[in-house]
């Protein structure tokens, strides 16, 4: 049974850093891709950045370049993004999610991920 864990939410002022982290458990395929997505209350989830979990690259939504970090440490099989120079506006519920469909590719919806965490909140005063 998969299973991803996010952690490391809270409240921080504008300005600010956070690190969240997304520990899994139970994948059974080797190459895949952890993404992380944000949902502001009212609003629909929205990608922040994936990873490819095996070689490492990442693509990164083009509001987030710049700011936020998406990394893995394969040992520990957990996914980490951190955010840096943190806005109002990027206060939201932080979710991961896993996509593990061949070809690997970095979806940017929420379709393309077969897995998701229970989420983190994040909130950002002004």
């Amino acid at each position: 049974q998969v299973q991803l864990v996010e952690s490391g939410g809270g409240l921080v002022q504008a300005g600010g850093s956070l690190r969240l982290s997304c520990a899994a458990s139970g994948l059974t395929f080797s190459k895949y891709v952890m993404g992380w997505f944000h949902q502001a209350p009212g609003k629909e989830r929205e990608f922040v950045a994936a990873i490819s979990w095996s070689g490492g690259g990442a693509y990164y939504a083009d509001s987030m370049k710049g700011r936020f970090i998406i990394s893995r440490d394969i040992a520990k099989n957990t996914g980490y993004l951190q955010m840096n120079s943190l806005k109002p506006e990027d206060t939201a519920v932080y979710y991961c999610a896993v996509n593990g469909r061949v070809p690997l590719r970095f979806g940017v919806t929420e379709s393309e991920y077969d897995y998701w965490g229970q989420g983190t909140q994040v909130t950002v005063s002004s």
